[in-house]
């Protein structure tokens, strides 16, 4: 089980880095608030705030890569109280690949098979965060191309 999507933005490789990779750009496509060690094996929170109600969502994440401005990889969607490791978690991973002043981006999202989690779980996981990833990499091209956030 994986989840795959792919999106041509209109911004060069550079901008589309800084996007993905940069705690207060992410704030603007995608979570409410970031915090990230950019090094491989650096921890870091996203977190998503209900507007209606203040509630927070803070999720844990370990950075697995960062290889400017090509790929970065990080872990989450771990049980609450551990820290995501290959086996209790998915593998998250941005290509970025240059075409002219555009960036070709790929984002999968992999190891459900290794989570242990019944298969309604990863049924449910998959479904949501591929709607998910349609609806927050179309505000990331949004904002990289523009730099107007979408939310």
């Amino acid at each position: 089980m994986s989840i795959e999507h792919e999106i041509l933005i209109e911004a060069p490789v550079d901008v589309v880095w800084r996007t993905v990779t940069e705690p207060e750009q992410i704030a603007q496509w995608f979570s409410d608030k970031a915090e990230i060690d950019l090094r491989a094996d650096g921890d870091g929170t996203l977190t998503w705030v209900d507007k209606e109600t203040a509630a927070q969502e803070q999720v844990n994440l370990v950075v697995a890569a960062v290889e400017p401005p090509h790929r970065f990889a990080y872990r989450w969607g771990n049980p609450e109280g551990t820290r995501p490791e290959k086996g209790n978690s998915t593998l998250v991973e941005f290509r970025l690949v240059p075409d002219g002043d555009r960036t070709l981006l790929r984002v999968t999202e992999t190891g459900l098979d290794e989570t242990g989690w019944t298969d309604e779980r990863k049924t449910f996981y998959t479904d949501d965060h591929n709607e998910g990833w349609s609806k927050h990499l179309a505000d990331l091209a949004t904002y990289a191309a523009t730099g107007v956030s979408p939310k």
